[in-house]
């Protein structure tokens, strides 16, 4: 959504990465929840479960905010892995749309004990693991973000460092023949930090959306 202002109105999401741990019947569960900005980073986190628990069902459900050239919508997934249809990831990712989290990615770990839960047990247990998760994380509200790139020669580099650093926001620099930066800012203070850096560089900064 927007606000008459035209900049997007917050949303809510994780503060952090959470976790819980709980047996039922001998199946031991773990459910992890943390933010992630992109499709990309959520499937790293799940990924990064899947290798932490080795052997053990995986049950991943993300919500992300994708720009579709005309407005954010929110690309949703989720997965019963090797549980019966329906069991596990959609009441894990059901959880995430009740509390109308955005930009969140949780993942449920599950080592079998040998006694069947059934379908109901199964939701029960994949929706706890979210729910104690995100309780454990805590939820917080975020402002949109938009990625715009900058690259520069060597010389001007410390100067959109130091610049990109005081302003506080997310970004990653490649150091190659020249010097590449991948911004993440708040959408309403894109604007100012870009006519920043082309003053500080005296329009030398080549900068793309």
């Amino acid at each position: 959504m927007t606000d008459p202002g035209g900049e997007p109105e917050p949303y809510r999401t994780v503060a952090g990465e959470g976790r819980t741990y709980f047996e039922i019947r001998g199946s031991e569960f773990t459910g992890h929840v943390a933010p992630a900005k992109t499709k990309a980073a959520a499937e790293e986190y799940v990924d990064s479960v899947r290798a932490e628990f080795s052997g053990a069902t995986i049950i991943p459900a993300y919500r992300v905010r994708v720009d579709s050239g005309s407005g954010y919508i929110l690309r949703e997934y989720q997965s019963d892995h090797h549980e019966p249809t329906g069991s596990a990831g959609k009441p894990a990712l059901n959880v995430l749309t009740q509390q109308e989290l955005e930009n969140v990615v949780a993942v449920v770990a599950r080592y079998y004990g040998g006694t069947n839960l059934g379908i109901g047990g199964l939701a029960r247990a994949f929706s706890r693991g979210v729910k104690e998760a995100v309780e454990d994380a805590g939820v917080t509200e975020a402002r949109p973000e938009e990625t715009f790139d900058v690259e520069v020669k060597y010389d001007d580099s410390g100067t959109v460092r130091g610049i990109l650093e005081s302003a506080g926001v997310d970004f990653e620099a490649e150091y190659a023949e020249q010097v590449s930066f991948v911004v993440s800012v708040p959408v309403g203070d894109a604007d100012p930090l870009r006519d920043r850096i082309r003053s500080a560089t005296s329009g030398r900064a080549a900068i793309t959306d």
